[in-house]
């Protein structure tokens, strides 16, 4: 049988100062709460016979989605440059962004 685990108040106020959080009273206790039912919960998750069940690397199967690398209709360089605010012989005129 297993010992049920808790987290005190002491060792809630180290880890918010460890993660620098300023925390007053109350939101210690409400950590405390909140992690000590997470805690509960992982020893459910413990307490499941896992025994004849083969380990699995994901918890969903894994598939690759792999599209055929087919050319398909492609856009034209005269509607490509249409919008732009600068061209010049077929090409995007951009500002200069490096600096001396």
């Amino acid at each position: 049988m297993m010992v049920p685990m808790s987290i005190s108040l002491d060792e809630v106020r180290h880890v918010a100062r460890l993660a620098r959080l300023e925390l007053d009273d109350a939101e210690l206790m409400t950590f405390q709460g909140e992690l000590n039912a997470l805690l509960g919960h992982f020893e459910d998750i413990q307490s499941i016979d896992t025994a004849g069940l083969d380990p699995k690397p994901h918890a969903v199967a894994l598939k690759n989605v792999w599209a055929l690398d087919v050319p398909g209709k492609t856009l034209q360089r005269e509607d490509a440059l249409r919008n732009a605010p600068a061209s010049k012989a077929g090409l995007f005129i951009v500002p200069t962004i490096i600096e001396e």
